[in-house]
């Protein structure tokens, strides 16, 4: 072999073991989530942020492994299951029921979850300031929202005899949510009635209870399933010509009248950076349970106009976005 040609197949395999190397450096991270790929705008390359802010670099010094459930939570096991066949380094989920697959699938893996209801009070960790087992994550007070979203409703609609909660029944957050919104229903003196749906069927049938029961405002619990499904749901209030709040800001966004929740961006991003601490090394006891404390309101006059209402001065001062 000539000289030329020897030194070119000895360059050749020294990138070859050196690629190879850096393909087993690699760390693996796997994603979990309820809903379906590109239903949380901005939420994947807002993570994928978090983890370049924590020095990963998807490709170079870790690959991500995405799995998404598509609003079939009983697939939320085996999809856990299989991200933990990948030899993951860490599970993030971005939801409770994606939580609780991933937590029981593994008590070794670290978790680092998003969640919307008290993650103590639903049963994920034992403490706030030294999560216990193998999960830490970030907290996004969802079900303390209700009585806020019928506060609203109400001084949008001061007349509104009788509002609706809209909810998930496979959704933890669910339950916690029904309490909050009955008990500012009750300080209203307004008239609560829970209405549930977990497919597309039960969104037009629930729409229909409305009509029937001559609700006059509507209230959406933040869910995977409704997030992913938002325009419909926007457009089935729209042709009921029914008022209604939303939990996140897509939903104003598409056309829906009001929200009023957290920008789910910083949230995402957030818990990318707790994934690159687990990544370095850090035990997910040792990292507190982060809670959001920032929510904004958006109010959409387009629909508020098409609907016929009037918003009242006092509430676009206090809204942090007017769609016009």
């Amino acid at each position: 072999m000539k000289r030329r040609n020897f030194i070119s197949v000895l360059a050749g395999a020294a990138a070859w073991v050196a690629a190879a190397r850096a393909q087993e450096q690699r760390r693996v991270i796997g994603v979990l989530g309820s809903a379906s790929s590109g239903a949380f705008p901005g939420a994947e390359t807002a993570f994928v942020r978090g983890l370049e802010a924590a020095g990963f670099l998807e490709g170079k010094n870790i690959s991500i492994e995405w799995r998404w459930a598509e609003g079939q939570y009983n697939r939320l096991s085996l999809l856990a299951d299989e991200l933990l066949s990948r030899n993951v380094a860490v599970i993030v989920t971005f939801d409770a029921p994606a939580s609780f697959a991933a937590k029981a699938s593994t008590k070794t893996t670290p978790i680092v979850f998003l969640t919307g209801t008290d993650p103590v009070e639903i049963g994920l960790v034992q403490s706030f300031s030294r999560p216990s087992g193998n999960l830490t994550g970030i907290f996004n007070l969802i079900a303390g929202l209700g009585s806020k979203h019928l506060e609203l409703l109400h001084e949008l609609l001061p007349t509104a005899s009788t509002i609706v909660a809209l909810l998930n029944p496979d959704n933890p957050n669910a339950h916690a949510y029904a309490l909050q919104t009955q008990a500012a229903a009750d300080a209203l003196g307004v008239r609560l009635q829970v209405l549930t749906a977990h497919t597309e069927s039960d969104l037009k049938a629930a729409f229909g209870i409305m009509v029937q029961q001559r609700a006059n405002a509507l209230a959406v619990i933040a869910d995977p399933f409704f997030i992913a499904r938002r325009e419909q749901v926007v457009a089935l209030a729209a042709g009921h010509a029914m008022p209604a709040i939303y939990p996140i800001d897509y939903f104003a966004e598409c056309g829906g009248l009001m929200s009023y929740g957290s920008k789910l961006g910083s949230l995402y991003e957030r818990v990318g950076t707790y994934a690159g601490r687990i990544l370095k090394g850090a035990k997910p006891v040792d990292l507190p349970i982060e809670q959001n404390t920032k929510y904004e309101l958006v109010i959409n006059l387009k629909t508020a106009k098409a609907l016929s209402l009037t918003v009242p001065p006092s509430l676009l001062a206090r809204a942090d976005d007017v769609i016009e």
